[in-house]
Protein backbone atom coordinates (compact mmCIF):
# COMPACT_ATOMS: atom_id res chain seq x y z
CA UNK A 1 0.00 0.00 0.00
CA UNK A 2 1.21 3.00 -1.05
CA UNK A 3 1.51 6.56 1.05
CA UNK A 4 0.35 9.25 -0.10
CA UNK A 5 0.01 13.04 1.91
CA UNK A 6 -2.91 15.44 1.96
CA UNK A 7 -3.35 18.53 3.26
CA UNK A 8 -7.14 20.43 2.70
CA UNK A 9 -6.59 24.59 1.93
CA UNK A 10 -9.32 27.24 2.73
CA UNK A 11 -10.08 29.11 -0.92
CA UNK A 12 -12.46 31.94 -1.79
CA UNK A 13 -14.76 28.88 -3.29
CA UNK A 14 -14.42 26.31 -0.61
CA UNK A 15 -12.32 24.32 0.98
CA UNK A 16 -9.46 22.29 -1.46
CA UNK A 17 -8.28 19.41 -0.22
CA UNK A 18 -4.37 17.71 -2.70
CA UNK A 19 -2.29 14.94 -2.32
CA UNK A 20 0.53 14.08 -3.16
CA UNK A 21 2.95 10.98 -3.75
CA UNK A 22 5.96 9.99 -1.85
CA UNK A 23 8.05 12.00 -4.61
CA UNK A 24 5.90 15.35 -3.62
CA UNK A 25 4.14 15.27 -7.10
CA UNK A 26 0.14 15.77 -7.04
CA UNK A 27 -2.38 12.97 -7.65
CA UNK A 28 -5.00 14.06 -6.54
CA UNK A 29 -7.49 17.54 -5.47
CA UNK A 30 -10.69 17.93 -5.11
CA UNK A 31 -13.11 20.55 -3.68
CA UNK A 32 -14.56 19.74 -0.32
CA UNK A 33 -13.01 18.27 2.63
CA UNK A 34 -10.62 14.84 2.49
CA UNK A 35 -13.24 12.52 2.49
CA UNK A 36 -14.08 13.76 -1.27
CA UNK A 37 -10.16 11.94 -1.84
CA UNK A 38 -10.39 9.45 0.07
CA UNK A 39 -13.02 8.19 -1.84
CA UNK A 40 -9.91 7.27 -4.47
CA UNK A 41 -7.48 5.88 -1.93
CA UNK A 42 -7.79 2.61 0.53
CA UNK A 43 -8.04 2.95 3.56
CA UNK A 44 -4.66 4.56 5.41
CA UNK A 45 -3.52 5.64 2.33
CA UNK A 46 -3.56 9.44 3.38
CA UNK A 47 -1.63 11.26 5.56
CA UNK A 48 -2.21 14.60 6.55
CA UNK A 49 1.37 16.39 6.37
CA UNK A 50 1.19 20.18 5.80
CA UNK A 51 4.84 20.47 5.57
CA UNK A 52 4.96 18.17 2.30
CA UNK A 53 1.96 20.63 0.75
CA UNK A 54 3.70 23.89 1.69
CA UNK A 55 4.63 24.36 -1.99
CA UNK A 56 1.04 23.53 -3.06
CA UNK A 57 -0.36 26.05 -0.58
CA UNK A 58 1.69 28.51 -1.51
CA UNK A 59 1.20 27.80 -4.69
CA UNK A 60 -3.35 27.93 -4.74
CA UNK A 61 -2.82 31.25 -2.05
CA UNK A 62 -0.97 33.37 -4.73
CA UNK A 63 -3.42 31.85 -7.74
CA UNK A 64 -6.60 32.99 -5.61
CA UNK A 65 -4.58 36.08 -5.22
CA UNK A 66 -4.34 37.08 -8.69
CA UNK A 67 -0.54 36.37 -8.67
CA UNK A 68 -0.45 33.09 -10.69
CA UNK A 69 -2.42 32.13 -13.73
CA UNK A 70 -0.75 28.86 -13.77
CA UNK A 71 0.98 26.13 -11.11
CA UNK A 72 4.80 24.78 -11.51
CA UNK A 73 4.07 21.60 -9.41
CA UNK A 74 4.93 17.94 -10.83
CA UNK A 75 1.70 16.08 -11.60
CA UNK A 76 1.12 12.43 -11.50
CA UNK A 77 -2.22 11.74 -12.69
CA UNK A 78 -3.50 8.21 -12.82
CA UNK A 79 -5.33 7.39 -16.18
CA UNK A 80 -5.35 5.60 -19.72
CA UNK A 81 -3.38 7.04 -22.77
CA UNK A 82 -6.55 9.02 -23.97
CA UNK A 83 -6.96 10.51 -20.51
CA UNK A 84 -3.58 11.58 -20.40
CA UNK A 85 -3.82 13.18 -23.70
CA UNK A 86 -7.35 15.02 -22.68
CA UNK A 87 -5.43 16.33 -19.87
CA UNK A 88 -2.18 17.36 -21.07
CA UNK A 89 -4.39 19.26 -23.88
CA UNK A 90 -6.27 21.04 -20.46
CA UNK A 91 -3.31 22.07 -19.28
CA UNK A 92 -2.63 23.89 -22.68
CA UNK A 93 -5.47 26.27 -21.75
CA UNK A 94 -4.76 29.67 -20.71
CA UNK A 95 -6.50 31.21 -18.00
CA UNK A 96 -9.04 33.50 -19.00
CA UNK A 97 -9.90 30.67 -21.75
CA UNK A 98 -12.47 28.45 -22.33
CA UNK A 99 -12.81 25.75 -25.05
CA UNK A 100 -15.79 23.42 -25.74
CA UNK A 101 -15.63 19.64 -25.62
CA UNK A 102 -15.52 19.68 -29.25
CA UNK A 103 -12.67 22.26 -29.81
CA UNK A 104 -10.81 19.67 -27.07
CA UNK A 105 -11.42 16.99 -29.23
CA UNK A 106 -10.24 18.34 -32.35
CA UNK A 107 -7.51 19.83 -30.66
CA UNK A 108 -6.41 16.15 -30.09
CA UNK A 109 -7.05 14.96 -33.33
CA UNK A 110 -10.55 13.30 -32.54
CA UNK A 111 -13.54 15.30 -34.09
CA UNK A 112 -16.52 14.22 -33.07
CA UNK A 113 -15.06 13.10 -29.80
CA UNK A 114 -16.60 15.36 -28.02
CA UNK A 115 -17.98 13.02 -25.19
CA UNK A 116 -15.05 10.94 -25.04
CA UNK A 117 -13.32 14.31 -24.14
CA UNK A 118 -16.10 14.90 -21.70
CA UNK A 119 -15.60 11.54 -19.72
CA UNK A 120 -11.67 12.41 -19.69
CA UNK A 121 -12.29 15.29 -18.24
CA UNK A 122 -14.61 14.34 -15.62
CA UNK A 123 -12.51 11.69 -14.71
CA UNK A 124 -9.63 14.67 -14.02
CA UNK A 125 -7.93 13.39 -10.77
CA UNK A 126 -6.60 16.73 -9.88
CA UNK A 127 -9.15 19.32 -10.65
CA UNK A 128 -8.00 23.39 -10.48
CA UNK A 129 -4.46 22.17 -11.33
CA UNK A 130 -5.22 20.21 -14.26
CA UNK A 131 -8.00 22.89 -15.31
CA UNK A 132 -10.83 20.81 -16.22
CA UNK A 133 -12.87 23.84 -15.10
CA UNK A 134 -12.25 25.62 -18.73
CA UNK A 135 -13.93 23.53 -20.77
CA UNK A 136 -17.59 24.51 -21.24
CA UNK A 137 -20.55 23.55 -23.56
CA UNK A 138 -20.92 24.22 -27.22
CA UNK A 139 -23.80 27.04 -26.24
CA UNK A 140 -21.55 28.29 -23.74
CA UNK A 141 -23.13 26.36 -20.70
CA UNK A 142 -21.57 25.41 -17.49
CA UNK A 143 -21.67 21.68 -17.94
CA UNK A 144 -19.63 18.44 -16.56
CA UNK A 145 -17.93 19.77 -13.11
CA UNK A 146 -18.11 17.39 -10.48
CA UNK A 147 -17.90 20.05 -8.02
CA UNK A 148 -20.84 22.18 -8.96
CA UNK A 149 -21.85 24.93 -11.28
CA UNK A 150 -21.18 27.27 -9.14
CA UNK A 151 -17.86 26.38 -7.86
CA UNK A 152 -17.19 26.00 -11.75
CA UNK A 153 -18.33 29.54 -12.54
CA UNK A 154 -16.00 31.22 -9.66
CA UNK A 155 -13.07 29.65 -10.56
CA UNK A 156 -14.05 30.90 -14.37
CA UNK A 157 -15.14 34.84 -13.03
CA UNK A 158 -11.75 34.44 -10.75
CA UNK A 159 -9.67 33.99 -14.06
CA UNK A 160 -11.15 36.67 -16.38
CA UNK A 161 -13.05 34.09 -18.69
CA UNK A 162 -16.42 34.85 -17.45
CA UNK A 163 -18.27 38.35 -16.03
CA UNK A 164 -19.57 38.28 -12.71
CA UNK A 165 -23.30 38.00 -12.27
Amino acid sequence: MNTHYFDTFVTPVGELSVAVNADGALVAAAFGNVARLRQRFDAGQLVRDSARLAAVAQQVTEYFAGDRDAFDLPLAPSGTDFQQAVWKALQEIPAGETRTYGELAAALGHDGAARAVGRANATNPICLFIPCHRVIGRDGSLTGFAFGEEIKRQLLEHEGAMRPV
